[in-house]
């Protein structure tokens, strides 16, 4: 079984007194941190950040050979952003002072107070982490492409809105800072949480929490746990979810369902990565990734004082919005194939033939429930379908009845120059100016050139649109 460490890039210990190296480790490993390097030698300390991604540095200053202070401008030379923290045996202020000059993360005295240095090494590693994502979202938007696509393997899409989220998943999956998931039902939000988890290469579970419908007491039994005896009916220990994800991910689906009280606990778990079990007061660190999601707008219920604002920033550290079926149509075609063969295979049907029509038709449907709804027209259709073409109808039923006038006026009338008022459901903006487009290409018999001098837009803009 693979080791699971934590933080992702390793701490390292410089100091010369072995039980000085002992006791921060021995703190570090029953705080959850299992990802540590040891230096006795200042000397050798230079070698191991050339050859390692180092997270964080705890340095001493009184070190034979080399001192701390020398130290910190020759680390800066070689990875610039590690953040270093100084312990020291002195408490003397112009050490401090002369370490902060030479941008040394922060400044603690021995014996290091444990509150005071694993609140300090927390923020070193989010400043760590933030500094890598930066440069990680830079690599990818440069590139063009994705790193590892097979760990999107579940998500169907060639929009490019989707593309670049996959991308920022990419640049931040690692981080252990939490991520807000939102967009309305239906659009894969629990498809996203499980493709950030496969990216972030975490060795622990993905564990997945709806919240919605849970009261207080119950979602506190399933995040933290209970000790034997904690309440009526707990004849066991109980680890709770925290402890599974443990090394992986925590997803709480819902996230704007959560009661006042609950914001509170959930609050101080993202801060502190401390809990408490129900019945214990023995304080529990916690290691998991937080990722939450919600189709509710979280800053409109933190403006009406239902959602705590200080949470709402700390979860809001990453967001990603997936847009709703109706903004991404260009996937309209691949989904509805992968729907349909998957239908096909599990309900022992010949694929059948589609009509061009359907896609048509199906664009100038709303979607109210996103993918999961057109999964569920396709399914649908597959089980009524008898001839080889698939027939219409059945998605029809799914549709308005004005959308359905709407598609038949332009069936019979293909010709026919629409304003904004002959559209029963407004249209995208891609398709006002696909409308332009062909339009003006009409006029100018096909005339490329004249058409896009017209709109005053560039050829090969024109022919973009022109192909949609």
């Amino acid at each position: 079984m693979t080791k699971k460490l934590n933080p992702q890039f390793p701490i390292l210990i410089v100091d010369d007194e072995i039980s000085a190296v002992n006791s921060l480790e021995m703190l570090l490993k029953f705080s959850g941190y299992t990802n540590i390097l040891k230096c006795q030698d200042s000397r050798d300390v230079l070698d191991i950040i050339e050859k390692n991604t180092i997270g964080v540095i705890l340095l001493d200053i009184l070190m034979p050979y080399i001192t701390g202070d020398e130290l910190i401008p020759k680390i800066k030379e070689i990875q610039p952003d590690i953040p270093i923290i100084i312990i020291s045996g002195t408490n003397n202020i112009n050490d401090a002072v002369n370490c902060m000059k030479l941008k040394a993360y922060d400044y603690i005295t021995k014996p290091a107070n444990e509150k005071i240095l694993l609140s300090s090494l927390i923020r070193a590693i989010e400043y760590r982490e933030l500094y890598i994502e930066n440069d990680n979202l830079r690599k990818n938007f440069l590139s063009q492409k994705l790193q590892k696509p097979e760990d999107f393997s579940n998500i169907t899409t060639k929009n490019n809105k989707m593309f670049q989220i996959l991308q920022y998943i990419e640049a931040v999956s690692k981080s252990s800072q939490p991520i807000l998931i939102t967009g309305e039902t239906g659009v894969g939000k629990e498809e996203i949480a499980n493709s950030i988890h496969k990216s972030s290469g975490k060795k622990g579970k993905f564990i997945k929490v709806n919240i919605a419908g849970l009261d207080d007491n119950t979602l506190a039994d399933t995040l933290f746990g209970h000790m034997k005896g904690a309440f009526t009916g707990a004849d066991k220990n109980r680890n709770g979810l925290i402890k599974e994800a443990f090394g992986g991910t925590l997803f709480l689906d819902e996230i704007g369902d959560l009661s006042n009280f609950a914001q509170i606990k959930l609050l101080r778990l993202i801060q502190e990565r401390e809990y408490f079990q129900l019945g214990s007061d023995i304080v529990k660190h916690s290691h998991a990734r937080i990722v939450v999601a919600t189709n509710i707008n979280l800053e409109k219920k933190v403006k009406e004082g239902n959602f705590r604002q200080d949470l709402f920033y700390r979860l809001n550290v990453h967001h990603i919005r997936i847009p709703p079926l109706r903004e991404r149509f260009d996937d309209l075609q691949i989904l509805v194939d992968q729907f349909l063969q998957k239908s096909s295979k599990e309900l022992n049907k010949k694929i059948p033939y589609l009509p061009k029509e359907l896609f048509q038709l199906l664009k100038l449907h709303n979607f109210p429930g996103n993918i999961r709804e057109l999964k569920g027209m396709v399914h649908d259709a597959v089980v009524h379908h008898k001839s080889k073409k698939m027939n219409l109808n059945v998605f029809k039923k799914y549709i308005t009845d004005s959308e359905i006038l709407d598609f038949e006026n332009r069936n019979q009338n293909p010709k026919k120059i629409y304003t904004l008022a002959d559209w029963n459901t407004m249209p995208t903006v891609d398709q006002m100016i696909k409308l332009l487009v062909d339009e003006t290409l009409k006029r100018t018999e096909n005339n490329q050139s004249l058409a896009a001098k017209i709109l005053n837009i560039s050829r090969p803009t024109l022919l973009k649109y022109k192909k949609k």
